[in-house]
């Protein structure tokens, strides 16, 4: 991939425009391949400069199209980001706060709007959406496995309860069968031989994969080789960094029950699975591409590759998801297709509500008003705008990216702000700084004229909190304790059952 001259958004919307007006004529509409990952950081590509992780198949991805390297998620963990990913919205309009909270499909998805004008859509793989819905695709062992059981923890923010075992799933070692994805693969590569043939109209194709996430199922072994546990860098953590930390992240570490320090050869070993995951994922990308190319249909085809949300990895201290920093709040991007040129990369930062406008003007379809994102093909300098209101967070966390600078809005806290060129770390807050105030406050406004913030806050907070009385009134007390117990564990589920059934007997 040439970096030598990374174009601007000005010069790749232009080179858009030039390569639409050829590669996609009105009489021949695109299909479409879209394949969301999970939990995948946006950095651990290889073409984004990663200097561990292998990802063969993305970067010749990268090669024949447009590699985002600053992408990022509506919201990092994974039913609001969906939801935003899907409309073309930001979560909390979409009413997906949390894994608690799933979208119920009352605006359209981009499906919705592709099929109207018509396409045939299809899907297979992890959605997270509310089930039995019409999200306009032809659904073939599709899953939306937090709506159907929510994940309670977030119904419990105000205050902010502990999750015990999450520390516990933070591990790594060595599988010798391929993860549960192969199946969703091979329904995946069947569509190209059944369902696409068949078409007469353009379609659009979607695979949901549960990869790189997966912790507790180790790493593959022919990719775990690739990763070898005494080579790999530990997180950077300067002295002190952790008892500095933002009170929110301070507070999202002690609810996974982080602080206990992780023995350095578990922090390498968790490292290496989860890397060895990102390629076991990326061997499948490859796979569907090459599948795509046997049935002579690339060449009019649009591939996307994403994921909902990234991983912390250890970083701040912090695994997982659920916070804004960069780790969890970054994901992969990569288009690839007619009307994309070749093996541009492009760091303005843009954001999944992008998606749903950009999908529609390649299709042809009119982009309707009331969307969050614009498309990329599209000329207007980006502000991205990120949300977090899911677990283990005891206030709203806001995000705005422009160019370098990154600021972060906390309701009833502290703001932070970075300088990524010169910090990509996140080590130092530049709030506070004198010679940072204008770009602080000209972020703030630029979040202000997006959305009220505080609003959105406790809009979420009653949300959670209706969902909660909700469970409450459709359950016994041995119900609710035992919904609570795998996440809560059992000092906690019983003093929680005892505060909403006074009279329970456990």
């Amino acid at each position: 991939m040439n970096r030598s001259s990374l174009p601007t958004r000005r010069e790749f919307t232009s080179l858009l425009a030039g390569a639409a007006a050829v590669a996609a004529p009105k009489n021949r509409r695109p299909n479409f391949v879209f394949v969301c990952a999970d939990q995948h950081d946006g950095r651990a590509v290889g073409a984004a400069g990663h200097p561990i992780v292998r990802t063969p198949n993305l970067d010749r991805l990268a090669e024949r199209g447009v590699l985002f390297r600053n992408a990022y998620c509506g919201s990092p963990v994974c039913c609001p980001s969906r939801a935003g990913m899907m409309t073309g919205l930001y979560p909390s309009d979409a009413g997906s706060y949390c894994n608690s909270t799933a979208f119920d499909g009352w605006s359209p998805t981009f499906a919705n709007r592709l099929r109207e004008a018509g396409y045939y859509c299809w899907a297979t793989g992890k959605l997270d959406l509310t089930p039995g819905r019409d999200y306009g695709f032809v659904e073939e062992g599709t899953e939306h496995g937090n709506a159907v059981e929510p994940d309670i923890t977030s119904l419990f923010r105000r205050p902010v309860c502990f999750r015990p075992g999450a520390g516990q799933s933070i591990d790594g070692g060595v599988r010798q069968q391929a993860h549960g994805d192969a199946k969703r693969l091979n329904r995946a590569l069947a569509f190209f031989q059944g369902e696409a043939i068949k078409q007469k109209s353009p379609w659009m194709f979607y695979a949901g994969l549960e990869q790189p996430k997966a912790w507790g199922s180790g790493g593959l072994a022919e990719y775990l080789a690739w990763y070898p546990e005494e080579k790999l860098p530990l997180p950077e953590l300067p002295p002190e960094h952790l008892e500095r930390m933002h009170r929110v992240f301070q507070m999202l570490r002690h609810h996974q029950m982080f602080p206990t320090p992780m023995p350095d050869t578990r922090v390498r070993r968790a490292r290496a699975a989860y890397y060895a995951r990102v390629s076991e994922i990326d061997a499948y990308a490859g796979r569907i591409w090459n599948r795509l190319e046997q049935s002579g249909q690339a060449e009019n085809t649009v591939f996307i590759y994403t994921a909902d949300h990234g991983e912390m990895l250890g970083e701040h201290g912090l695994w997982l998801k659920n916070t804004l920093l960069e780790g969890a709040a970054r994901v992969p991007l990569i288009l690839a297709g007619p009307g994309l040129p070749k093996g541009k990369v492009v760091d303005d930062p843009v954001t999944h509500a992008d998606l749903t406008p950009t999908i529609l003007e390649l299709a042809g379809v009119k982009v309707p008003a009331g969307l969050r994102g614009q498309s990329l093909l599209g000329s207007t300098p980006p502000v991205a705008i990120s949300e977090c209101h899911s677990h283990g967070n005891c206030t709203g966390s806001f995000m705005v990216r422009r160019a370098n600078w990154k600021y972060l809005y906390f309701t009833g806290d502290d703001p932070l702000l970075f300088d990524l060129a010169r910090d990509p770390g996140e080590l130092v807050n530049r709030a506070a700084d004198p010679d940072c105030t204008a770009i602080r406050e000209q972020l703030h406004q630029a979040l202000l004229s997006k959305l009220d913030p505080d609003r959105v806050t406790e809009q979420a907070f009653r949300a959670q909190e209706a969902r909660l009385g909700e469970l409450v009134r459709k359950s016994t007390s041995k119900q609710f304790y035992e919904t609570l117990v795998s996440r809560l564990g059992k000092s906690q589920s019983a003093a929680l059952t005892r505060k909403y059934y006074p009279n329970a007997d456990l």
